[in-house]
């Protein structure tokens, strides 16, 4: 049985998510955390729970999903999972950094690329990889269909979805992969985001203003 911790960091109330299961193997996704108390709140997590980080996901490369992506692989030295297209999302960090006032070093990991159609595996349990454009170029969303339940980045959210004006952002392409591949799936598949609240699939369907 997969267990979800959720973690709000950083000056975007970026939610970091930790996956696990009883064998104590897990992924990090979306490491967000930006200062020594935050990194200290992930480590101590991972230490009480004896867990074992056996990869680090990327929904995007947004600068909040990132901040503590240096730390995360020189502290596990496991692959980061991400989709090409958001590489040079990645490469912009510093620019990024910049931009929201503060020094931030460009990340030097190594990477994995995923892709539409592959499947991440946790011990048995089967991750589907959706390739949902829109809010960044490679934004992808890992669904779990066993315990029904999606890691959707900003793809989205309760009520909501990705901002589509920031770089190579596309709302009609955001609008119509959301329609096309998260919204064709159970209505009770959650959806735990990268701002906010967990929701529902059937609740968005029914309730998010964005697509009525």
């Amino acid at each position: 049985m997969l267990q979800i911790q959720g973690f709000v960091f950083n000056f975007a109330s970026e939610n970091t998510y930790i996956l696990y299961n009883e064998n104590k193997n897990a992924w990090l996704i979306d490491p967000g955390n930006m200062n020594e108390q935050e990194t200290n709140t992930i480590k101590n997590f991972i230490t009480e729970n004896e867990l074992k980080i056996e990869k680090i996901l990327l929904t995007h490369a947004h600068i909040d999903h990132v901040l503590g992506l240096q730390w995360a692989f020189d502290t596990f030295k496991v692959p980061v999972i991400m989709h090409q297209d958001d590489k040079e999302v990645l490469d912009m960090l510093q620019a990024s950094g910049m931009r929201f006032g503060f020094q931030i070093n460009p990340v030097n990991v190594e990477i994995k690329y995923i892709n539409e159609g592959d499947e991440l595996d946790l011990d048995g349990e089967k991750f589907k990889i959706y390739h949902v454009p829109g809010h960044s170029p490679g934004s992808v969303v890992y669904h779990n269909e066993n315990q029904s339940f999606m890691i959707s980045g900003d793809v989205l959210f309760e009520g909501s979805i990705g901002r589509t004006d920031l770089y190579k952002g596309n709302h009609e392409q955001l609008i119509n992969g959301i329609k096309n591949k998260l919204f064709i799936l159970d209505d009770k598949t959650q959806v735990f985001s990268g701002h906010g609240n967990p929701t529902t699939i059937g609740f968005e369907k029914e309730y998010n203003p964005f697509f009525k």
